[in-house]
Parts: structure tokens; C-alpha cells; sequence
């Protein structure tokens, strides 16, 4: 019972601290949770937690890099309409969706693809290049069967000036997630003509659907093939998770394909099998301060919080206030009430009490800005204190070749979150959620579950807060969990990076 008394006095404590930072919005909950916590300690978890609950999950094989008939066929891709050049903005996940659309585009235009390039942020800082993250010479060996891919241009070609020529090409020039079609009728001719295109700052723009399925299996291929991080990040990446599992060995198919031969598949010598195996949750909170200013949420903070919020938004998003002035405003409780609002670390929190997740659940945090700070985290950490990032579990020395580079620290936290027992996500939208969520879907043997709590559905629940019983609550969070593990086939229009399950990337036996 000591355990009982000290999370219910930490918890309590929560409303003291509120003067150093935000309130917490759910303190009755979250002593229904410190008590049920307390309770369960001792007794034995249950091993539902740690797998999906529909066994339908396990019946899909990864089968994008099969090499179809059409392409033995075709024989050899050849370069008859000239170069694509790709100049990818964005962070980490961004740029590789970048990447394989690049890819696609450059097969469907019967054109080289040059290696792409990374634009520099003002926002993410980080001036790394593809081979700073992706091993360049996999890369194109992986995809050499059905896309010409090269480093540079060749000499004679590097002096076109593309803008000069009209080859420069920029989201103005193209539809958001745009179809084959527009790419043949707007870029091909330009192609022919000028023999190179530049795609600046391209990101989103090749649609989903319709696509032939050539093209989507292609970029499946990339995406879950093709693109294998650097050593010098799988090393570490290896170090991360070795550290929070406690145990020196690969276990799933999933640290095969992310980590390569840096963990071995049995263990060392020296292993110590009483230190391990120790399962663990990776969680991706998505409560950065640009997320929760766009969002025009309020999170309990008061007058303090609404004029830094307000503040940021003005220096960072003046476009989205201009926006606003000539559309409908939604107060901050309609906007949560239509589950638009970033979920808090306390509800986060909520959530995996109501789960079953234990007390002393290890859990790796998912980058570590988080709005509000310590005092923000408070209630996620008193209620789950064995929290980790790759700040503390790297020593200074091994973050060092790291620390100016926010894309390579990005495939760090990507490594961690997608060779996880449990993958937890807070915003479905992200790019991060979406991709590795994706790579688990896709490696994972139906034993890599995600949970995906449905925001509109949690604020309906967390209405109910000043009144529920925590067994009607924990029903209800189980419910909701449940339901977005459902097995279900790609829909039309859906991301393939985040939905593999369908005939282009997956095989169902």
C-alpha cells in the first residue's frame, strides 16, 4: 500500500505546482488512476496489453519488393525522356514521402530520377542531405530493376539554367496530391523539351489513388525496402534499444530491417538473462508549442497561456489568422468537443492507466518539446516514471554527432517507435505516427500493435469527467482502442506509407 499513498500524494500535489504551469484539467481522474495503478501492482498483467487483438493481422505478408512479371518483361528501365531533379522540403518523414513519390513520378515519366536533395529549414535547421541519412548505393541498387537512378546530372546538363527554361517546377505549378494525368499533360512535355525538371520544394504531390498498380507497389517498395537508414544511425538507433529492453538481441523482423546486422540474432556471451527481456511503449506525443498553437485550443492555462499562445501565432502563423478573420470561429470547447484539440501528457496518461498499461510500464518518449514542460509532463510522470528519451539514455558523447542535425535525431526516435513492443500515438495526422505506424503494419506479423485513441471520442469521454467511475471510463477507453485496431484493407484514397494492407504492398495468405 506505500505504493498507493505515494502516487495518490504526488498526484495530489499536481493542483500546488499549478502556479508554475498549466492546471491539470482532470485531477479526480487522475487520482482514480493513481488508486487503480496502486491496485494493480502486484497483480499479474495481462499479456492482451502486448499483442493486437485481432489475429486477422498476422495473415498479411510484406510482398512489395517482388519484382512483377511486367517489369521482368519490360526488361531494364530506360532513359528516354530525361532527368527529374528533387529538391524535398520538410523534416525526416516528409522528405521520405517526398522520396517515394519521387520515385514513382520518375517511373511513370520514364526518366532518371538524380539522388534527391534535402532543402534546408528555418524551421527543423538541419542541413543534412540524403546520404547523410539513407544509404545512397542500397538505395538505388534495391530500385535499379524498374527506375534509372543516379548521383548528378550528367556534365553537359549542369549549366541548364531549369528556371530560365521553364523546368522549375513549385507547388504553384501543380495540384495537391495530384493524379498521373496532370503529371503527363503539365510535366512531360517540359521533360521532352528541356530534357531536365525540377521538382522545388516538393513534398505532397502525387495523389493515391487513381493509381495503376505498378506505381503504388513501386512506391511501397521504396518506402518499406529501399530506404534503409545510414550505419552511423542504425548504430545508435541499436544503442537505444538495447538500453531500454535491457537485453543485447533482435527479436522481431521489424529490428532486422531498421537495425541490419548491428544487433545480433542471439545473444552475447556476456547477456545477462536476469536483466531481461523487457518489453516497452514507445508514445509520440504530438504537444510541441506549434501544434498546440494552431490548433486555437485552450489547455488550462488561463489568461497566461491565451497571450503566448496568441503571440506565437502571431510571429509563426499570420496567414491562419487572416484565415480566421473570414471563416466561422469555433470556441476552444466546440473545437474539443470535435476532437480538434492536440491531446495533453495528462491525457495521455489517462489513457494508458485506463489500458492497464502498469506503473511501472517502461515508456520512450517520442521527441521532448513538450509545451508546458516538466510541469506539463507531471501528471504522465507520476503516473509512469520510468520514462525515457534518447536524451537520457544516450551519454553526451554518443548525441554529440546528432545535436545539430533535427532530421537524424527525428530517424533516431523513428528507430526507438517502430521496433517497440507497443506503439502509442496521439495524433493519427502526424507524419512520424503515420509512417511508423505504417512500418509496423508492414513488418510486424500482426504482433506489432498501435494504439490510436480517437480524439473526438476521448473528449466525449473526458466530458464526463467530474462524474464517471473509473471502471465506466476504462470500458469506455478499451472500447475505443479496440476499435481502431480493427484489420482493415487500404481505403480508397488512403495513405499507402500509413495503410500497406492492399495488393500493391501486401500479401494476404
Amino acid at each position: 500500500m506505500a505504493i498507493f499513498f505515494c502516487i495518490l500524494f504526488e498526484v495530489g500535489m499536481l493542483e500546488k505546482t499549478a502556479k508554475e504551469g498549466p492546471v491539470k484539467l482532470h485531477e479526480r481522474l487522475l487520482n482514480l488512476a493513481a488508486a487503480s495503478l496502486a491496485e494493480r501492482e502486484f497483480k499479474q498483467e495481462s499479456s492482451k496489453l502486448w499483442e493486437e487483438p485481432y489475429p486477422q493481422a498476422s495473415s498479411w505478408k510484406p510482398c512489395a519488393d517482388k519484382t512483377s512479371p511486367q517489369v521482368v518483361r519490360a526488361g531494364k528501365p530506360r532513359n528516354i525522356t530525361g532527368y527529374i531533379l528533387i529538391s524535398a522540403n520538410g523534416g525526416l518523414n516528409q522528405q521520405r514521402v517526398a522520396v517515394c513519390n519521387a520515385v514513382a513520378v520518375a517511373s511513370l515519366l520514364n526518366a532518371t530520377l538524380v539522388i534527391p536533395k534535402f532543402l534546408y529549414s528555418n524551421v527543423w535547421k538541419d542541413p543534412s542531405q540524403f546520404g547523410d541519412i539513407y544509404q545512397e548505393d542500397y538505395f538505388m541498387d534495391m530500385l535499379k530493376d524498374e527506375v534509372n537512378i543516379i548521383k548528378e546530372l550528367p556534365p553537359n546538363l549542369k549549366l541548364l539554367d531549369v528556371e530560365a527554361a521553364g523546368s522549375l517546377i513549385t507547388d504553384a505549378d501543380l495540384s495537391k496530391e495530384a493524379t498521373p494525368a496532370e503529371y503527363i499533360k503539365k510535366i512531360l512535355p517540359l521533360l521532352l523539351r528541356n530534357r531536365v525538371v525540377h521538382f522545388l520544394g516538393y513534398g505532397n504531390r502525387l495523389g493515391f489513388d487513381p493509381l495503376p498498380y505498378e506505381l503504388q507497389r513501386l512506391r511501397c517498395k521504396c518506402n518499406f525496402h529501399a530506404l534503409k537508414f545510414v550505419p552511423k544511425i542504425q548504430k545508435t538507433g541499436s544503442l537505444l534499444v538495447r538500453r531500454i529492453r535491457r537485453y543485447d538481441f533482435a527479436r522481431s523482423t521489424l529490428d532486422k530491417q531498421l537495425l541490419g546486422n548491428l544487433i545480433p540474432r542471439v545473444p552475447s556471451i556476456e547477456h545477462n538473462a536476469a536483466e531481461g527481456p523487457s518489453k516497452y511503449l514507445a508514445l509520440h506525443l504530438r504537444f510541441e508549442i506549434d501544434m498546440v498553437a494552431y490548433s486555437m485550443c485552450e489547455f488550462g492555462g488561463g489568461e497566461t497561456e491565451r497571450r503566448e499562445l496568441q503571440t506565437y501565432r502571431q510571429v509563426h502563423f499570420p496567414l491562419l489568422l487572416e484565415r480566421l478573420k473570414e471563416s466561422k470561429s469555433y470556441s476552444p470547447e466546440e473545437l474539443r468537443r470535435m476532437g480538434k484539440c492536440p491531446l495533453t501528457p495528462e491525457e495521455a496518461a489517462l489513457v494508458l492507466a485506463g489500458l492497464g498499461f502498469k506503473h511501472g510500464t517502461y515508456i520512450y518518449l517520442a521527441g521532448s518539446d513538450i509545451y508546458g514542460g516538466q510541469s506539463r509532463m507531471q501528471a504522465l510522470t507520476t503516473l509512469y516514471p520510468n520514462l525515457v528519451t534518447k536524451e537520457n539514455l544516450l551519454s553526451p558523447s554518443e548525441l554529440a554527432p546528432f545535436r545539430n542535425f533535427s532530421s537524424q535525431l527525428a530517424a533516431l526516435d523513428f528507430i526507438a517507435c517502430a521496433t517497440s513492443d507497443v506503439f502509442a500515438i496521439t495524433d493519427s495526422g502526424s507524419q512520424l505516427s503515420s509512417l511508423v505506424s505504417g512500418f509496423r503494419t508492414y513488418y510486424g506479423g500482426g504482433h506489432a500493435p498501435t494504439l490510436r485513441p480517437s480524439k473526438k471520442r476521448l473528449a466525449a469521454i473526458l466530458s464526463r469527467n467530474k462524474t464517471i467511475g473509473w471502471n465506466s471510463f476504462k470500458e469506455k477507453i478499451r472500447k475505443m482502442i479496440d476499435e481502431g485496431q480493427r484489420v482493415q484493407v487500404r481505403g480508397l484514397g488512403r495513405s499507402i506509407y500509413r495503410h500497406p494492407r492492399c495488393k500493391e504492398c501486401m500479401c494476404r495468405h
